[in-house]
């Protein structure tokens, strides 16, 4: 029985992997679909959709399951809950990539926001690519090292994301309401893109240590 129950976590942390990497190829090809107003790629991140969702579900299934029969303790206890959590984050950002992917066949075959800022969302895209692979890295081998370096990423991601927000509440911002709206979204999407890289990150670490902030409720890196 034992045997068999780590055989149902293992199958668990598995499924974590391959939902990640669901994620990291719809980030990749939405940030495409986005700089390059590609509607045929972004159709297919939000097709992509779909199967995160269902491989998501089918995961939460599987954990509750276990919970159920086989009552885990101590860090059997953390992988299966950390899994349902993590789940819903790799969920979350699978909708952040369908919601970029949507603005770009939205706005099609215009792109969605104006020449002078698109490199600073090229450098957004390029962080929230990189942060995912990671992230499927830190999952797959559980090296907290990577933990640090995608909490480094994400303060980038939030330095052009306030950036963008400065840029288009300037007095020489002149670009239409629709433009605007366009721009602080896909700010938006790719911020929080990051924001759930590194609360999987944070909630990976407390997997290998056990260790909780309990003044802050934060996972310390």
């Amino acid at each position: 029985m034992r045997d068999l129950f780590q055989q149902e976590l293992r199958e668990v942390q598995d499924q974590l992997v391959s939902i990640a990497e669901l994620v990291a190829s719809s980030i990749t090809d939405a940030v495409e679909a986005f700089n390059k107003s590609d509607v045929t790629l972004a159709e297919s991140v939000i097709a992509r959709d779909n199967q995160i969702d269902d491989a998501v579900v089918q995961l939460d299934e599987q954990a509750i399951t276990i919970l159920a029969r086989q009552s885990p303790v101590a860090k059997d206890l953390r992988i299966v809950v950390s899994a349902l959590r993590i789940s819903s984050s790799l969920e979350r950002m699978g909708d952040m990539a369908e919601h970029l992917a949507q603005l770009a066949r939205y706005r099609f075959p215009e792109k969605v926001v104006p020449k002078t800022i698109r490199p600073t969302f090229k450098e957004m895209g390029s962080l929230d690519i990189g942060m995912a692979n990671m992230l499927v890295e830190l999952l797959r081998n559980g090296d907290t090292d990577l933990a640090q370096k995608i909490r480094d990423e994400d303060d980038k991601v939030d330095a052009l994301h306030l950036s963008v927000f400065e840029t288009v509440l300037s007095d020489t911002w002149s670009q239409e309401t629709e433009t605007t709206v366009d721009a602080t979204l896909a700010s938006r999407y790719l911020e929080r893109f990051a924001d759930h890289a590194v609360s999987i990150a944070k909630k990976m670490v407390y997997l290998a240590t056990g260790e909780w902030n309990p003044q802050t409720g934060a996972i310390q890196l």
